[in-house]
């Protein structure tokens, strides 16, 4: 599929959003007053920006609130019903942090649930979509979630749950390319089975079906060389998990200097997770492509 800039940033920035969100409703960290207020506004402006965002790729934005209608049979419905009580309870949850001093425990769990659940609606967004087989596998729900622990802890700083969360999302990162990457031929799908002729031999286009590009080619094929996407996989996997580990993880003396490694991890880890939501758009393979000889 077309990387659009508004996706990546939506699942991207959503993710890390409510990752911060799950950990501040398990009190991790522990904060009230103005430090609550800024981990608050972070993990917000985060969600809700990345949701936000979603909405610009949508043909007609001003109707998005009708998703919400459609909630027994679309998970884009369910992940908007799940992003607005996370919100709401979690609202609930930070003005108790940040005007009593006080962590309601239980409103706090409810919270952390509801933005784990976000997250999960999300990636079934993709998973359930058969067309695109890459996507069509349990390793989808499990790299946005794990990436969505592994960015919260770093946000949250909690330092002793950041690097075994890092080391888990980039093992299910490498194990989703691994499984990915013979997806498409694993499913069958063929040209063949497509157009219901392959049981009379091969079957091969005899020309392109359209001289043109056309609104299928933009959106839902694109295609990315081989030694292109392996580069930006170390680059994604160097800079989501390896240097924020090192970074974590190299002892320091001073606070300042503590709190700069963690900002550093924080952009690093950001950086590569970016990386990887465009590979995993661009080297979505929508059996269309079939079609127009693309795979």
């Amino acid at each position: 599929m077309h990387p659009a800039p508004s996706v990546i940033i939506f699942t991207t920035c959503s993710g890390l959003g409510f990752g911060l969100l799950f950990f501040l409703g398990l009190g991790q960290p522990e904060v009230t007053g103005f430090v609550a207020f800024v981990f608050y506004l972070i993990a917000y402006a985060l969600a809700v920006g990345g949701l936000l965002a979603s909405t610009f790729h949508l043909g007609h934005p001003e109707r998005a609130w009708k998703a919400f209608s459609q909630w027994r049979s679309s998970w884009l419905s369910r992940e908007g019903i799940c992003a607005v009580a996370a919100f709401l309870v979690m609202g609930l949850y930070a003005l108790g942090a940040m005007f009593a001093g006080s962590h309601w425990t239980v409103i706090g769990w409810i919270g952390a649930l509801l933005s784990l659940a976000t997250v999960f609606t999300t990636s079934m967004i993709y998973t359930q979509l058969k067309t695109i087989p890459r996507w069509n596998m349990n390793l989808t729900p499990a790299m946005f979630l794990s990436f969505s622990f592994a960015g919260g802890a770093l946000l949250a700083g909690a330092e002793a749950l950041a690097p075994w969360l890092l080391a888990i999302a980039g093992a299910v990162q490498l194990a989703y390319w691994a499984k990915g990457d013979g997806a498409l031929t694993r499913s069958g799908t063929t040209l063949g089975t497509a157009t219901g002729l392959g049981g009379r031999g091969a079957v091969r286009a005899f020309e392109p079906p359209h001289t043109g590009t056309n609104y299928l080619l933009r959106e839902f094929v694109h295609v990315v060389g081989r030694k292109h996407a392996q580069k930006l996989r170390v680059i994604s996997f160097g800079l989501a998990f390896v240097l924020p580990l090192l970074l974590i993880l190299i002892p320091v003396s001073g606070v300042a200097i503590k709190h700069v490694f963690a900002l550093l991890a924080v952009l690093s880890h950001l950086t590569g997770v970016v990386v990887s939501r465009w590979l995993f758009f661009a080297q979505a393979e929508h059996v269309v492509g079939l079609y127009y000889g693309k795979r």
